[in-house]
């Protein structure tokens, strides 16, 4: 019971010091639409699906989960993808609930040596509370902890749901084998109170880079066997409230390997994160693959590792092309997936 105690001290206290902070995803470049809906329709392939859990803090007694899935179709008469993506985070033993749905479309230009593309997301979100879960002071008695049965004095809000509308926007940049973006979510900052007070979620900003670098003498940036280094930072805003992750990926055909750092809200040492990815395609010429991606972040902040035992991520993907696909495998260099 102690730990259910100590789990809904540290969700409170992370929920209102974080203020309706949106949860940011270790595997970054297996969540794309999450992280940029420019990036719909920029993959290997005319057909993805995508799906990520996160387990944070799994040894603490209240669950804090996310899943992230989505599937993106690239259409040549719209010259761009067009996609769709569903969220849910769960956080606490109150099981504050979050459910979004949004459709994306993004547009993309370029030739053979850049490529330009401007997404727009638009979606709705559902945030619920079970206010009967919470512990309050007067349940808790200094000797023995939680009193079962015990019924809290505490006036509750009348109000467990909340639903909103929640746009988003972007844009990327693939200059040769150099890759920059930047996304706007949340733009009409929603209302997310329960209580009637505004309590305005605010727009999280993300600018993403990465440089996909040929360890080998010869090869070119837009091929797909021989060995890669590709350093990436993704930098996150929202509200007052900043982060960052840095790090590094060693790409060797369908074996992917990365290391990453990251910071916390304070601008302090968050995590250091560790990722492997494989590639498992299905035919000769590969033009169907199954990605799968393992991921754990080692706790570095003051909460620390013991506490906690770190937060675990796990995805799978899929890409596809259609049959005469229009599309050419010789520009993978000029997509985002290429940099991943």
């Amino acid at each position: 019971m102690m730990k259910r105690i100590i789990a809904c001290i540290l969700f409170c206290s992370f929920f209102l010091a974080t203020k309706a902070q949106d949860q940011l995803y270790s595997q970054f470049f297996n969540a794309p639409i999450y992280l940029n809906p420019s990036l719909t329709g920029q993959f290997d392939g005319d057909f993805r699906l995508n799906m990520i859990y996160r387990n944070q803090w799994s040894s603490l007694g209240g669950d804090m989960s996310y899943i992230n899935a989505s599937a993106d179709v690239y259409v040549p008469k719209l010259a761009g993808g067009v996609g769709i993506s569903f969220n849910r985070g769960t956080e606490g033993v109150a099981y504050l609930t979050k459910n979004n749905i949004a459709a994306t479309y993004s547009y993309s230009v370029g030739g053979d040596e850049f490529s330009a593309s401007f997404g727009l997301q638009a979606g709705f979100t559902n945030r619920s509370v079970d206010w009967s879960k919470l512990v309050f002071s007067d349940q808790i008695d200094r000797n023995t902890g939680y009193i079962p049965g015990s019924i809290s004095s505490a006036t509750l809000p009348d109000v467990a749901n909340k639903f909103y509308f929640d746009p988003a926007a972007g844009v990327n940049f693939i200059y040769r084998n150099a890759m920059l973006g930047a996304s706007l979510y949340h733009i009409n900052r929603p209302d997310e109170s329960f209580s009637g007070t505004p309590a305005r979620l605010p727009m999280r900003i993300a600018i993403n880079a990465s440089f996909k670098m040929p360890l080998s003498q010869g090869l070119d940036y837009l091929d797909d066997d021989g060995s890669f280094l590709i350093p990436s930072v993704v930098v996150y805003r929202q509200g007052n409230v900043n982060s960052l992750s840095a790090g590094a990926q060693f790409k060797y055909r369908g074996f992917n390997s990365g290391i990453w750092y990251r910071t916390n809200q304070a601008g302090g040492s968050d995590a250091l994160v560790f990722s492997l990815i494989f590639d498992v395609f299905l035919n000769r010429n590969d033009s169907e693959k199954i990605r799968v991606g393992l991921s754990h972040d080692a706790t570095t902040s003051r909460i620390n590792y013991a506490n906690t035992s770190g937060s675990t991520e796990v995805s799978v993907g899929y890409e596809k092309y259609w049959e005469n696909s229009l599309r050419s495998k010789r520009y993978n260099g000029l997509r985002c997936s290429s940099f991943y």
